[in-house]
């Protein structure tokens, strides 16, 4: 299919026509339309953006004869950055500078003014400026980005000499001279890279802005461009930067972010350079990739993305490096200074002592990163050396990884006092990680398509490692003081670092990832010989690493039924240590937005109470009966140094079952008895709000008569509010008066710290308990965009309670506003009591557990009325959404 034919005569021929405007819109939706048509995916684009470039050239060349007129020969109309390579996307900015001649602009303001709004005017959205050339020079000095812009102009029309003048006043080495242009370009990229977490591996990540995208290899051009003035970067092979095969490898990884860059803005309609949700499962299609061995095509994609990126993050690494040499470090820097036999330093990096020492010794290429982690001064591996690593990973065979002094080697990198994190990063980064450890190569760029995981598996698991570390680092104890404390009672990091590496190691693969995790790792303390206790514990940690995050999340850890059973699972101090510590830092790495300050207390209270059990002993736990009076005790003393009566006491607890003094601390006892004391009948309902309890939530009190809908109207009214609900605790007095109490964090995950608002929260939720219905009103808690994307198929299991007292049904769906208010909807309609929830979301993802009973508070054992709650339940969420 021949170029589509408008030529800069065919777009002043449009002037004449009676609608111009029109008749521009219309050639540039027939560019476009035409463009689209010819895109493959499977092929180069890079002809296409030529061709956009030439498009626009003749709109502008056009525009700018009609309007500027015989003043067009004066000026200059140029082109710059994107559009200024000639690299021009379907929905580009385009960026034009006007460059004024010495004469008065105000003579051609009319003209230039009519100029500019007709582009706006036919939709061509420009990024224009207009100065003169000494205006330029002065911006171009103020700021780097002006200076980079300029470097790659392109005249579209106008004076050629003016043109020429301005070009080379940019190149005088007076302006933005090498030695300062690149640091300047280093901290730009530096600044980038952190508002992505210094991580290319994000859930919906940026191809243009994010590490390792299109604006990385533009870096490398501008530094590459300013120094030596080359026209592409296929000269970096003719100054030695790269050999062909790493140019062919570095243009081909650029030419697929083209590609998907190019289809993204066909498939929006817009200059849209993120990979989000909305688009990847399509462009996945677009692509080629169909669902495969219970991969689905969409992670597929993304792990080809990934994996793309990650190499021009290599690229970008190693290329700036030798520029950095070349432009900045003086000849004394560039001396080497031997190390050791293997390796010497040169500019402050570590280098070969020849081209063969890895041929001779495989196992260098373990050694090296140890020696960094020896060698604090050193700042990383030189490139050429990278550029080894690279040719000789095939050495990595099965005869190294069952080396002994290879896994000496590894095990001394994991037992370090600094550097882990950093060269395990290294080691992934250049495929070391992944040629010893092939299991993890399984794991790299692998996306788990969901809003919970927001990074690749092995991101992921690297950053748990951070995370590990960081625990043990006193100049991290703001953070998580207990965390460094319980740290400090290790004895073997390494055996938390290696439980770490290998939890995930089983994911994509199909069936249980922790049983299969468990297997690998026991296979790799085997094969390095650890100590039999070692080995037992990492893959205990493995095996059991989600069992205390749902334990918390799930179940009542004020039960000391729960919590012996936990601590039987734990079995030792020791093992709670470990399994403490990997829980956070696990947590903290999947999704830094999900952690707050309510499953921080949660974990800690779940670890203090089992540490406690663990230390009274397994073979005597705590009766329930022991912890009510012990709670009971403690609240009467503090009510009677309050000055509450010993009677006042008394009758404010005589309808209370022992399951309110069991599940409720003294100080929340106190907190209730106080205010239901001093209620009046006529007062009811007592709303009640503490914004930050012990467990960092704030707590909402309902003491009213037990009526139906209860429990639906006040999370209706919390849902509506914007808070997010994170656990309910529902108690019914023997004269059936009910305390409801609800943990909830702001929509945010913040506390509440505004007294206005919690003021408003008690009046919403007392008006909606008296009218006996939420308050009709715009629900605020919003769903996220990305979560439309993961529909959550809805399940109902009904489970035994080991205390035999409850029905436990535990539901799965995606969350949206109102289920929880849909759920006790369907409650009411089957007279069943609600006893406690425990609510847990993750991600877009719902799994709440509700604690039920009959009318006569007795479990429901019938099939039948199982079968019928399930239905109701199911009507009430299909209304719902």
């Amino acid at each position: 299919m021949s170029p589509c034919p408008f030529t800069e005569s065919d777009f002043l021929g449009c002037f004449e026509q009676d609608n111009p405007i029109a008749a521009f819109k219309n050639a540039i939706a027939a560019e476009n339309s035409h463009l689209k048509l010819r895109f493959n995916p499977d092929q180069a684009t890079a002809g296409l953006l030529t061709e956009k470039a030439r498009f626009i050239d003749n709109i502008l060349t056009a525009c700018w004869l009609h309007f500027l007129g015989p003043a067009a020969d004066l000026h200059c109309l140029i082109a710059t950055g994107g559009y200024g390579r000639s690299e021009l996307f379907p929905h580009s900015d385009i960026d034009i500078l006007v460059l004024l001649a010495d004469a008065d602009p105000a003579d051609y303001q009319h003209s230039l003014s009519g100029f500019c709004n007709f582009l706006w005017d036919i939709g061509l959205k420009p990024g224009l400026s207009t100065r003169d050339v000494d205006d330029c020079l002065t911006a171009a000095q103020d700021d780097q980005t002006v200076f980079t812009s300029l470097l790659e102009m392109r005249l579209i029309g106008g004076n050629t000499e003016l043109f020429e003048k301005l070009k080379s006043r940019v190149s005088s080495d007076a302006l933005w001279p090498s030695d300062q242009f690149f640091p300047a370009k280093m901290l730009e990229q530096q600044k980038r890279y952190a508002k992505y977490h210094d991580t290319a591996y994000n859930l919906e990540p940026n191809i243009k802005e994010g590490p390792g995208g299109l604006r990385d290899l533009q870096v490398i051009s501008w530094v590459f461009k300013r120094h030596y003035n080359a026209s592409s970067l296929r000269e970096l092979i003719k100054y030695g930067f790269l050999p062909k095969s790493e140019y062919d490898n570095l243009i081909t990884a650029r030419d697929i972010l083209w590609r998907l860059r190019f289809a993204l803005h066909n498939l929006t309609n817009r200059c849209e350079d993120r990979l989000v949700f909305d688009y990847q499962r399509e462009l996945a299609s677009q692509f080629g990739y169909v669902d495969r061995n219970e991969q689905p095509d969409v992670e597929q994609f993304m792990q080809f993305y990934f994996k793309t990126v990650v190499d021009i993050e290599r690229l970008n690494e190693m290329l700036l490096q030798l520029l950095n040499e070349r432009l900045i470090s003086n000849k004394e820097s560039l001396t080497p200074i031997p190390i050791t036999a293997n390796f010497s330093s040169i500019d402050g990096y570590l280098e070969v002592s020849n081209k063969d020492v890895f041929q001779k010794q495989p196992l260098a290429l373990l050694e090296i990163f140890l020696i960094l982690q020896q060698s604090p001064s050193l700042k990383g591996i030189r490139a050429s050396t990278i550029r080894l690593i690279r040719k000789n990973l095939p050495l990595i065979d099965e005869n190294f990884r069952h080396n002994k002094q290879a896994n000496r080697l590894f095990m001394d990198i994991l037992r370090q006092p600094r550097g882990i994190t950093s060269q395990l990063k290294r080691m992934n980064r250049y495929g070391v990680l992944a040629a010893y450890l092939p299991d993890f190569a399984n794991i790299v760029a692998r996306m788990q398509y969901d809003l919970f995981h927001i990074y690749t598996v092995d991101e992921h698991t690297l950053f748990v490692i951070r995370n590990l570390r960081r625990f043990s680092l006193a100049k991290h104890n703001n953070e998580l003081p207990f965390c460094n404390n319980i740290f400090l009672l290790i004895a073997k990091p390494d055996i938390l670092y290696l439980a770490a590496l290998f939890h995930d190691i089983a994911k994509g693969r199909g069936g249980d990832h922790s049983t299969l995790g468990e297997t690998v790792a026991r296979n790799f303390c085997l094969q390095h010989e650890l100590p039999n206790h070692d080995t037992k514990v990492i893959t205990w940690l493995v095996r059991h690493h989600l069992l205390m995050s749902m334990t918390a999340q799930r179940k009542d850890i004020s039960d000391p039924d729960v919590i012996h059973t936990f601590a039987l699972q734990i079995g030792s101090i020791e093992y709670l240590n470990y399994l403490y510590l990997l829980t956070v830092a696990d947590i903290r790495a999947t999704n830094p937005s999900l952690w707050n300050a309510w499953k921080d207390a949660l974990l800690k209270e779940l670890y203090i109470s089992t540490h406690q059990a663990l230390h009274r002993g397994l073979h005597n736990p705590v009766a329930r009966s022991e912890r009510v009076q012990e709670n009971k005790k403690e609240a009467r003393e503090e009510l009677l140094k309050l000055g509450i009566s010993k009677t006042t006491i008394k009758q404010s607890w005589q309808h209370l079952s022992d399951d309110y003094f069991l599940r409720y601390s003294a100080d929340e006892i106190a907190w209730h008895t106080i205010a239901i004391a001093a209620c009046q009948e006529s007062e009811l309902p007592l709303v009640l709000l503490r914004p930050q309890t012990q467990r960092g939530s704030a707590e909402i009190f309902i003491y009213t008569r037990n009526e139906a809908l209860l429990f639906s109207i006040c999370t209706a009214t919390l849902d509506q509010l914007g808070l997010t609900i994170l656990d309910a605790r529902i108690i019914t007095t023997a004269d059936q008066y009910v305390l409801n109490s609800f943990q909830v964090l702001e929509q945010s995950g913040e506390a509440i710290n505004d007294l206005y608002r919690e003021v408003h929260i008690c009046n919403a939720l007392r008006q909606g308990l008296i009218a006996k219905k939420a308050k009709a009103s715009k629900n605020i808690h919003k769903q996220s965009r990305q979560a439309r994307h993961f529909p959550i198929e809805t399940s109902i299991t009904f489970l035994d309670d080991p205390s035999h007292k409850h029905t436990i049904v535990e539901l799965v769906t995606t969350d949206h506003a109102g289920l929880l208010s849909a759920i006790g909807r369907a409650f009411t309609e089957l007279d069943i009591q609600l006893h406690d929830a425990k609510i847990t979301t993750i991600g877009s993802r719902a799994e709440d557990m509700f604690y039920i009973t009959d009318p006569q508070s007795r479990p429901i054992d019938d099939d039948h009325k199982k079968q019928q709650l399930r239905t109701t339940m199911l009507r009430y969420l299909d209304l719902k959404n």
